[in-house]
């Protein structure tokens, strides 16, 4: 059986504070144990990073539906790319967070589901819900099987995805407070979670980017003399920062009343708190649809996935967005899909709801990474694609380094080391495995070079076997049958002296 997360993760990121080892979690714990400390405890500035998805996606243009990496929005032509606002703490604040998420409030947020199951079942993301035979913990697969079993069960009916509008930038901060205080079964916060509210909802941060100075690349050679000394930071004292021309950064983010909204995404303990956010919404939703319509709701985090008659599709939407809109948030009215399920040439079929007269036939419904068609369950087409495009790019940038070993060392050949490149992008890769690997630390200015084993889990081709097992869906393992062939055909493209390119013989 999986272990349940541990609270204690040794990250390996450098920060503006010191990287806490294994070695020192007992002190670790002692200290993040301690509300006293925990409630004077000052957290530091955050790294903000960018994440950024190119998408190829379904959107209109002048009332054309159409496939393109932009969309049109205001009569301008935009891109459709995915951006995500990643905030990660320093080492020490990170241990809070998580130490509090998992010891202090998950507990309390558990036992309050637990009196209601229905209202348990509905909230799927960012909780350890053990299988049926108790050896494992849920992912998305099992998440997105419950939803297509329910629809093959109802077989007529219409399935609404709903996705809430920059989730996490825009948690009203009262509102989080006060439901933080009822999971804890306290009129108003603790000091000790007051002060992770202040850290949490009054956060500062400073941009990755602006750390690089050296024409858009770190200082190495200011980060190897921080590591000879043992520091794995960006900066020997945070007074260096504070006296630096970095910009630190302060969440501005305001609503129309003019208050300060939203919370950092990254955070250890920001899922759990938008969770504890959506409790009254969940609540309403499960007395209001499920117990008096029969109205089926999932909820992953700000996905939302409801089944109900045809007949209902206004009635529940309507009630949604009212909801919604009562915790101050709102849904992306852009992005809401309405799919049809019914009997069609003696097999259940999907239709895309376009207006009240028209539907459009064998469009899937896309929930949690999955096509869901009604006869068949196929791996998201954007998520295929975009596994195929990381293999080809990390093709391509093994040639350019080897190209520029051939170039700087005046050699003739240079071979491309494989085994990397079929672990990550092929079937020799599903298997989990120890791989080991070495760790260099610095002490007292000399290197210590430590190896241990690193846990490999497995690549995205595993996560396509499990799927098409538990999902019972053999056309999965069909769409990714030619992955090999991919591969090879990438490699054959780049001028490696140690791969026969059968194209050029």
């Amino acid at each position: 059986m999986r272990r349940k997360k541990d609270w204690f993760k040794d990250r390996g990121y450098p920060h503006f504070s010191n990287k806490t080892p294994i070695s020192i979690r007992k002190n670790i714990e002692i200290y993040t144990s301690n509300p006293i400390k925990v409630a004077k405890h000052s957290f530091l500035p955050l790294l903000f990073k960018e994440i950024r998805q190119r998408r190829y996606k379904e959107s209109s243009f002048n009332g054309n539906l159409k496939k393109s990496h932009k969309k049109q929005k205001n009569a301008k032509l935009i891109s459709n790319t995915k951006v995500r606002n990643i905030m990660y703490a320093t080492h020490i604040d990170a241990h809070i967070y998580s130490y509090y998420a998992q010891k202090k409030i998950t507990p309390k947020y558990e036992c309050y589901l637990s009196s209601n199951e229905l209202l348990s079942n509905s909230i799927s993301a960012y909780r350890q819900i053990k299988t049926g035979d108790g050896l494992k913990f849920k992912n998305n697969v099992h998440f997105a099987k419950d939803a297509f079993k329910e629809i093959r069960k109802r077989e007529n009916c219409v399935s609404l995805v709903l996705d809430i509008e920059n989730f996490f930038p825009t948690l009203n901060h009262k509102l989080l407070k006060l439901a933080w205080a009822k999971i804890l079964e306290k009129k108003s916060l603790p000091k000790d979670h007051f002060n992770l509210f202040k850290a949490i909802t009054r956060f500062s941060y400073v941009k990755l980017d602006d750390l690089k100075t050296k024409k858009g690349h770190f200082d190495e050679k200011e980060l190897s003399i921080l590591r000879k000394s043992g520091k794995n930071t960006f900066f020997e004292k945070i007074k260096d920062l504070i006296e630096s021309d970095i910009i630190i950064h302060k969440n501005q983010k305001r609503n129309e009343k003019k208050e300060l909204i939203g919370i950092p995404q990254g955070l250890p303990i920001s899922a759990l708190l938008a969770n504890i956010y959506m409790l009254a919404f969940d609540q309403a939703v499960i007395n209001e649809l499920t117990l008096k319509y029969d109205v089926f709701y999932r909820r992953y985090s700000d996905d939302i996935i409801l089944l109900c008659k045809e007949n209902q599709i206004n009635f529940v939407e309507s009630f949604i967005k009212d909801q919604i809109e009562k915790i101050e948030l709102k849904v992306s009215l852009e992005k809401t899909e309405r799919t049809l399920f019914k009997l069609h040439n003696n097999r259940l079929q999907s239709f895309r709801i376009i207006n009240t007269d028209e539907l459009k036939e064998n469009v899937p419904l896309n929930y949690l990474g999955f096509e869901f068609y009604g006869y068949q369950t196929l791996l998201k087409s954007k998520n295929l694609a975009s596994f195929y495009r990381e293999m080809k790019q990390t093709a391509k940038r093994k040639h350019k380094r080897v190209e520029s070993i051939k170039e700087k060392h005046l050699l003739d050949d240079a071979p491309l080391f494989k085994r990397k490149l079929y672990r990550l992008y092929s079937f020799k890769g599903v298997k989990s495995r120890n791989l080991p690997t070495k760790r260099t630390t610095f002490l007292n200015g000399k290197a210590l070079t430590t190896s241990f084993d690193r846990k490999f889990r497995g690549n995205y081709l595993r996560y396509a076997y499990n799927a098409s097992d538990e999902l019972k869906a053999p056309e999965i393992k069909r769409q990714v049958r030619n992955h090999w062939k991919i591969l090879q055909n990438t490699i054959n493209k780049y001028d490696f002296s140690n791969v026969t390119n059968v194209s050029k013989k």
